[in-house]
Protein backbone atom coordinates (compact mmCIF):
# COMPACT_ATOMS: atom_id res chain seq x y z
CA UNK A 1 0.00 0.00 0.00
CA UNK A 2 1.51 3.32 -1.12
CA UNK A 3 1.46 6.63 0.67
CA UNK A 4 -0.80 9.53 -0.22
CA UNK A 5 0.61 13.04 -0.60
CA UNK A 6 -0.57 13.78 2.94
CA UNK A 7 1.03 10.53 4.10
CA UNK A 8 4.36 11.48 2.54
CA UNK A 9 4.26 14.97 4.11
CA UNK A 10 3.25 13.44 7.48
CA UNK A 11 6.14 10.96 7.29
CA UNK A 12 8.78 13.56 6.37
CA UNK A 13 7.71 15.94 9.15
CA UNK A 14 7.56 13.01 11.60
CA UNK A 15 11.10 11.96 10.71
CA UNK A 16 12.30 15.53 11.28
CA UNK A 17 10.61 15.51 14.72
CA UNK A 18 12.27 12.21 15.65
CA UNK A 19 15.72 13.39 14.53
CA UNK A 20 15.32 16.68 16.43
CA UNK A 21 14.28 14.81 19.59
CA UNK A 22 17.22 12.42 19.36
CA UNK A 23 19.65 15.32 18.90
CA UNK A 24 18.09 17.09 21.89
CA UNK A 25 18.36 13.93 24.02
CA UNK A 26 22.02 13.53 23.08
CA UNK A 27 22.87 17.20 23.75
CA UNK A 28 20.71 17.93 26.81
CA UNK A 29 19.46 14.58 28.17
CA UNK A 30 15.90 15.68 27.39
CA UNK A 31 13.77 17.35 24.77
CA UNK A 32 14.73 20.91 25.59
CA UNK A 33 12.17 23.49 24.43
CA UNK A 34 14.66 26.29 25.10
CA UNK A 35 16.85 25.16 22.20
CA UNK A 36 16.15 24.83 18.48
CA UNK A 37 16.02 21.03 18.53
CA UNK A 38 13.27 21.09 21.16
CA UNK A 39 11.35 23.73 19.23
CA UNK A 40 11.63 21.70 16.02
CA UNK A 41 10.41 18.62 17.89
CA UNK A 42 7.46 20.56 19.33
CA UNK A 43 6.26 22.10 16.06
CA UNK A 44 6.94 19.05 13.89
CA UNK A 45 5.21 16.78 16.40
CA UNK A 46 2.17 19.04 16.38
CA UNK A 47 2.07 19.01 12.59
CA UNK A 48 2.64 15.25 12.40
CA UNK A 49 -0.06 14.53 14.97
CA UNK A 50 -2.57 16.85 13.33
CA UNK A 51 -1.90 15.48 9.84
CA UNK A 52 -2.37 11.96 11.25
CA UNK A 53 -6.02 12.87 11.76
CA UNK A 54 -6.39 12.98 7.97
CA UNK A 55 -4.88 9.52 7.48
CA UNK A 56 -6.62 6.18 7.88
CA UNK A 57 -6.01 2.78 6.30
CA UNK A 58 -9.21 1.49 7.90
CA UNK A 59 -11.38 4.50 7.12
CA UNK A 60 -12.83 6.73 9.80
CA UNK A 61 -11.65 7.47 13.31
CA UNK A 62 -9.30 4.80 14.72
CA UNK A 63 -6.84 4.16 17.60
CA UNK A 64 -4.07 5.98 15.69
CA UNK A 65 -6.15 9.14 15.83
CA UNK A 66 -6.52 8.76 19.60
CA UNK A 67 -2.72 8.47 19.88
CA UNK A 68 -2.34 11.60 17.76
CA UNK A 69 -4.73 13.63 19.92
CA UNK A 70 -3.09 12.41 23.13
CA UNK A 71 0.35 13.35 21.77
CA UNK A 72 -0.96 16.82 20.90
CA UNK A 73 -2.27 17.20 24.47
CA UNK A 74 1.08 16.10 25.94
CA UNK A 75 3.23 18.49 23.89
CA UNK A 76 0.81 21.38 24.45
CA UNK A 77 0.84 20.76 28.22
CA UNK A 78 4.64 20.61 28.15
CA UNK A 79 4.81 23.84 26.17
CA UNK A 80 2.41 25.51 28.61
CA UNK A 81 4.57 24.44 31.57
CA UNK A 82 7.69 25.62 29.76
CA UNK A 83 6.33 29.08 28.97
CA UNK A 84 3.93 29.83 31.84
CA UNK A 85 5.65 28.12 34.77
CA UNK A 86 9.23 29.34 34.30
CA UNK A 87 9.89 29.82 38.01
CA UNK A 88 8.46 26.46 39.04
CA UNK A 89 11.15 23.81 39.38
CA UNK A 90 8.45 21.20 40.03
CA UNK A 91 6.93 21.93 36.61
CA UNK A 92 10.16 20.85 34.89
CA UNK A 93 9.54 17.26 36.03
CA UNK A 94 6.16 17.24 34.29
CA UNK A 95 7.44 19.09 31.24
CA UNK A 96 10.23 16.53 30.78
CA UNK A 97 7.87 13.60 31.34
CA UNK A 98 5.18 14.90 28.95
CA UNK A 99 7.70 15.46 26.16
CA UNK A 100 9.37 12.08 26.69
CA UNK A 101 6.02 10.31 26.87
CA UNK A 102 4.92 12.02 23.65
CA UNK A 103 8.15 10.82 22.02
CA UNK A 104 7.57 7.26 23.23
CA UNK A 105 3.94 7.26 22.05
CA UNK A 106 5.05 8.56 18.65
CA UNK A 107 7.02 5.34 18.21
CA UNK A 108 3.92 3.12 18.55
CA UNK A 109 2.37 4.01 15.17
CA UNK A 110 5.82 4.62 13.65
CA UNK A 111 7.02 1.11 14.43
CA UNK A 112 3.68 -0.42 13.44
CA UNK A 113 3.55 1.39 10.08
CA UNK A 114 7.22 0.82 9.29
CA UNK A 115 7.31 -2.85 10.22
CA UNK A 116 4.12 -3.65 8.26
CA UNK A 117 5.43 -1.83 5.13
CA UNK A 118 9.20 -2.34 5.01
CA UNK A 119 10.90 -3.92 3.20
CA UNK A 120 8.41 -3.48 0.39
CA UNK A 121 6.98 -6.82 -0.67
CA UNK A 122 8.30 -8.66 2.40
CA UNK A 123 7.53 -6.52 5.48
CA UNK A 124 9.02 -7.40 8.85
CA UNK A 125 5.51 -7.85 10.31
CA UNK A 126 2.28 -9.08 8.78
CA UNK A 127 -0.03 -7.19 11.15
CA UNK A 128 0.05 -4.83 14.16
CA UNK A 129 -0.29 -7.89 16.41
CA UNK A 130 2.94 -9.46 15.13
CA UNK A 131 5.36 -10.40 17.96
CA UNK A 132 8.24 -8.46 16.36
CA UNK A 133 6.25 -5.25 16.85
CA UNK A 134 5.44 -6.11 20.47
CA UNK A 135 9.08 -6.95 21.24
CA UNK A 136 10.33 -3.76 19.62
CA UNK A 137 7.82 -1.66 21.55
CA UNK A 138 8.89 -3.39 24.76
CA UNK A 139 12.48 -2.29 24.12
CA UNK A 140 11.26 1.28 23.54
CA UNK A 141 9.18 1.12 26.74
CA UNK A 142 12.25 0.04 28.73
CA UNK A 143 14.26 2.89 27.18
CA UNK A 144 11.46 5.35 27.99
CA UNK A 145 11.29 4.24 31.65
CA UNK A 146 15.10 4.31 32.04
CA UNK A 147 15.27 7.71 30.33
CA UNK A 148 12.50 9.10 32.52
CA UNK A 149 14.30 7.97 35.68
CA UNK A 150 17.52 9.56 34.38
CA UNK A 151 15.70 12.83 33.61
CA UNK A 152 14.08 12.85 37.05
CA UNK A 153 17.48 12.43 38.74
CA UNK A 154 19.07 15.12 36.56
CA UNK A 155 16.19 17.54 37.16
CA UNK A 156 16.43 16.94 40.90
CA UNK A 157 20.11 17.94 40.76
CA UNK A 158 19.27 21.06 38.76
CA UNK A 159 16.50 22.01 41.20
CA UNK A 160 18.82 21.57 44.20
CA UNK A 161 21.40 23.88 42.61
CA UNK A 162 18.69 26.47 41.89
CA UNK A 163 17.52 26.53 45.51
CA UNK A 164 21.02 26.50 47.01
Amino acid sequence: MGLSTLGIFHTIIGIIAIVAAIISYVRYGKINLTHITGKIYFYCTLITSLTALGLSKLGGFNPGHIFALFIVALVVWAYFLHTKKQGSNRSRYFENFFLSFSFFLSWVPTINETFTRVPVGHPLAKAPTDPVIAKTLLVFLILFVAGSVYQFIQQKKINKKATA
